[in-house]
């Protein structure tokens, strides 16, 4: 508990206010929240999520995480995904730390470390672990090089390197070495992942996308489904409610020309599964969001 209330005061040091703040750490984001927050859609990228005080809950297809103070997930792959802050106050905010993967630096420490001993992890794309004293060590040096701006050009990478050791050489070592690897099933659903986000709008069969990756239709949907939770339409599906979803809350658009554009053909449809994805009808929850703008911070 006292690395931390360590890390924790070396947040709040650099982050006064609720959100997401970048870092002058390129890689590195701090989150804050005072308040517990409403359950927010997010594509989450390959990073480490490192939890410091208070708690939260993301949920993935049929499967729920739940974090809290000293807990940190890993992603590998993109993935849309729910998260909300189930606990927190002004005088206790919630606080975790970010840091996204690169996978130059990944690779090269992949090939240095060796794999964990053990059977193989299972291949799902995200998880959640209690982080040792090492690990916390590390991302403690690395925020305290915001308090030392001449040496974070220098001592920055070797912190970020070390972080990544210990995750390498750790229990999720194994499910880390997916972020790299071009060969097997998991990098075939991977490819699967990138397709499906650049192609969401469209109707588009199993068979296509098998085609696409290389795998027959029922490999495809057995592997990704134990990549994602959920199955190759089921992803595509709330990539287009998180699109609608941005569009009416950003850019203004009403709910008919939403739907069009992420491609449904059924405004009722869109509106059902909408509702049935958000818990409210799509005019109803964008002004709901509106009108408590603190309670939509992705977790």
């Amino acid at each position: 508990m006292e690395k931390l209330t360590e890390i924790a005061a070396a947040i709040v040091r650099h982050v006064s206010k609720d959100g997401f703040h970048a870092t002058p750490i390129e890689r590195v984001t701090l989150v804050r929240s005072s308040t517990v927050t409403m359950p927010m859609p997010n594509v989450y990228r390959p990073q480490l999520c490192l939890v410091v005080q208070g708690h939260k809950q993301v949920t993935l297809g049929d499967r729920v995480f739940s974090y809290s103070p000293g807990r940190y997930g890993i992603v590998t792959h993109d993935l849309p995904a729910i998260g909300h802050v189930i606990e927190a106050t002004p005088d206790k905010p919630y606080l975790c730390l970010y840091l996204d993967f690169d996978p130059v630096m990944l690779g090269e420490l992949a090939l240095r470390v060796p794999p964990p001993r053990g059977a193989p992890s299972p291949p799902i794309a995200k998880t959640v672990s209690d982080a040792g004293t090492d690990l916390l060590d590390a991302v403690l040096r690395l925020l305290r090089l915001l308090d030392n701006p001449a040496a974070l050009p220098v001592l920055g990478p070797l912190a970020e390197q070390e972080i990544l050791y210990h995750l390498l050489a750790g229990p999720d070592g194994a499910r880390m070495r997916h972020i790299t690897s071009g060969q097997g099933r998991v990098a075939q659903v991977g490819r699967a992942i990138a397709w499906i986000q650049q192609n969401f709008r469209k109707r588009f069969s199993i068979e296509r996308l098998a085609a696409e990756t290389g795998m027959s239709p029922s490999s495809l949907h057995e592997h990704f489904r134990a990549v994602t939770a959920m199955t190759p339409l089921q992803f595509q599906k709330q990539l287009r409610l998180q699109d609608a979803r941005s569009l009416m809350l950003v850019q203004d658009f009403d709910v008919t020309t939403a739907a069009f554009h992420v491609g449904y053909e059924s405004p009722s449809q869109f509106s059902r599964e909408y509702r049935r994805h958000f818990g409210e009808p799509p005019a109803r929850d964008i002004a709901r969001l509106r009108a408590a703008p603190g309670l939509a911070v992705v977790a």
